[in-house]
């Protein structure tokens, strides 16, 4: 199911607006991995009883969520690639800094997203992320892409890991 046809009918204007604002801006200075995760943040939170994103303008609301994303996925850190200051980012929404770090905070907390959630990770880090592929198993905690194919599609129907890896990827990781 995309992200959009999960939105109900009375959030899909704001929901339009913001997506066609990310995308554009995605298209120019990020990537599409980012574009895709925008659709899902904002859909998320046309889904939330009462929606917050008639509350404040397009704008503030495409910044505050790549400002989420930004967060999540390092997007302010010089060593990543893509790379961008937040305050670029603001500078480019007309918005300050100081404003989509508050509402960015609040889309953490009414989503609950932590500062390196793997749901809200781009795709081509979850190979490479420091929780993603951590379960518990008999009270022990282990990375699951050393486990049993069949344990592995155990977990991924849980929801606890992203995917199931291949095997030959485990397999060169020595």
């Amino acid at each position: 199911m995309s992200a959009q046809s999960s939105v109900p009918a009375t959030s899909r204007e704001p929901y339009d607006a913001i997506v066609a604002t990310t995308d554009d801006f995605c298209r120019e200075y990020l990537n599409e991995e980012y574009a895709d995760l925008a659709r899902k943040l904002t859909a998320a939170l046309a889904r939330k009883r009462p929606t917050p994103l008639w509350q404040g303008s397009i704008a503030s609301w495409a910044c505050a969520i790549l400002y989420t994303l930004g967060r999540v996925n390092f997007l302010f850190d010089r060593s990543q690639e893509p790379f961008m200051m937040a305050e670029q980012l603001c500078h480019v929404f007309g918005v300050s800094k100081s404003g989509a770090a508050a509402k960015s905070k609040r889309v953490m907390e009414m989503l609950k997203i932590g500062p390196v959630d793997p749901k809200w990770s781009l795709p081509s880090r979850l190979a490479d992320h420091p929780t993603a592929w951590l379960v518990e198993l008999d009270g022990i905690i282990v990375d699951a892409r050393w486990l049993p194919e069949p344990l592995q599609q155990n977990a991924f129907k849980k929801g606890l890991i992203p995917y199931v890896p291949k095997a030959t990827a485990i397999a060169t990781r020595k």
